[in-house]
């Protein structure tokens, strides 16, 4: 430990490193619902996927520590990158026994490879990430990518045995309420970019009315975002109990046995949901849902298209996503895509622009014909008779 030094002057002892309020969570997903700046994040997250560390940078927190490897090597996992761009220390594999060593609320102190107490004594002691042991771990972990990928096609082929049925004939897929046939569908996950993606597509919005559905926190997203779900999809271990209270049509994820853990929490909130039991992910069931009831169109916001994303969910339930992706085809479209290709019909400026046009035109027309100069008389009188009629009430 550094000695800090004293300064006299003020009377107190300035000490070295990064000081914060505890937060712990062994789920980086909760977690972030409660930090706020300053807080130093206390989590148990091996291969520290892009979203969740997307998640804590937004959140400003001072530092993260990490009871589990934030690399293992497995593959090349994006966020521990994202964490130290944002010059935000990262102190990597200090064990489970930090959950045990420290309160929820504690003040303690990132210094160097150890986190420290209020007190000055050691809580947990691990390697403190920096930008150039990241990109070392990372290129090792790129070496052994080949195994991720046989994995990756094992998982796939066993899925496919899994859920064939649901997959070539959509048995399974619930009724809904909802009206989707011939129209175009919004599938919003909180993901990679979500917020930018959501606000490129304003126009697209406004214009074709797509059916809006949430997955998950993703309900959360489009409220933020000024729109109202027409369905939330998920487990419900993410969405805010206002959001699940919109109105919207609500389809609990349910286990493949039928088991559906959130359906209790959305019954205890006093509203009506139906169960989806499948063993693919959340977003997966959406846009299966969405292709089933007859969606002319699905655009996807903030889902997991590439295989470096499918890698870095870091779970073996995104070859669902790999083989639903399949059976959509063209049908689906990433909304990058659409940001980039779609423009509104007429933007807010050319609208005004071709009005005051046709009012110069109407005008100038007007001013150059009998019939014009009639009408220009009339209303020279009507405006003088109102006047009059003015002046003798005031008078």
């Amino acid at each position: 430990m550094r000695i800090g030094t004293l300064r006299r002057g003020r009377g107190q002892e300035q000490v070295s490193g990064v000081p914060g309020t505890a937060r712990l969570d062994r789920r980086t997903k909760n977690l972030t619902k409660r930090l706020r700046p300053g807080d130093i994040a206390v989590i148990d997250h091996v291969d520290i996927d892009r979203v969740s560390a997307d998640s804590l940078v937004a959140c400003k927190v001072a530092a993260v520590v990490n009871a589990a490897p934030s690399i293992s090597g497995r593959y090349p996992n994006l966020g521990p990158g994202i964490i130290a761009e944002a010059g935000i220390p990262l102190l990597d594999g200090v064990g489970k026994d930090v959950f045990t060593a420290l309160q929820e609320g504690a003040a303690v102190r990132v210094d160097g490879d150890t986190l420290y107490r209020a007190d000055g004594t050691p809580a947990a002691k691990g390697t403190l990430q920096t930008r150039e042991s990241i990109d070392e771990a990372m290129a090792e972990a790129k070496a052994g990518l080949s195994v991720q990928l046989e994995a990756f096609a094992a998982n796939t082929m066993e899925y496919m045995k899994r859920e064939r049925a649901l997959l070539l004939d959509g048995v399974g897929v619930p009724d809904v309420r909802t009206r989707i046939d011939g129209r175009h569908v919004l599938i919003v996950v909180r993901g990679y970019d979500y917020k930018e993606d959501l606000q490129a597509l304003r126009a697209y919005i406004r214009d074709y009315r797509p059916v809006l559905i949430g997955v998950d926190g993703g309900a959360d997203a489009l409220i933020e975002a000024g729109h109202q779900p027409d369905m939330i999809i998920g487990d419900m271990d993410s969405v805010s109990d206002d959001v699940l209270r919109c109105g919207a049509e609500v389809v609990v994820h349910a286990y493949a046995d039928g088991r559906a853990p959130g359906l209790a929490r959305v019954q205890e909130l006093g509203v009506d949901a139906i169960t989806f039991p499948a063993s693919a992910t959340s977003e997966d069931i959406a846009m299966l849902l969405a292709d089933e009831k007859g969606a002319t169109l699905i655009v996807a916001v903030g889902t997991h298209a590439t295989l470096v994303e499918f890698l870095d969910k870091g779970r073996g339930g995104m070859a669902s996503t790999f083989l639903t992706r399949l059976r959509l085809g063209g049908k689906l479209v990433d909304a990058k895509g659409v940001s980039r290709l779609y423009r509104s019909r007429i933007s807010t400026l050319t609208l005004v622009v071709l009005v005051l046009a046709a009012l110069v035109s109407i005008g100038a027309a007007l001013a150059a014909s009998t019939a014009g100069q009639i009408y220009f008389d009339l209303l020279v009188d009507k405006w003088d008779g109102y006047m009059f009629w003015l002046e003798n009430l005031l008078s």
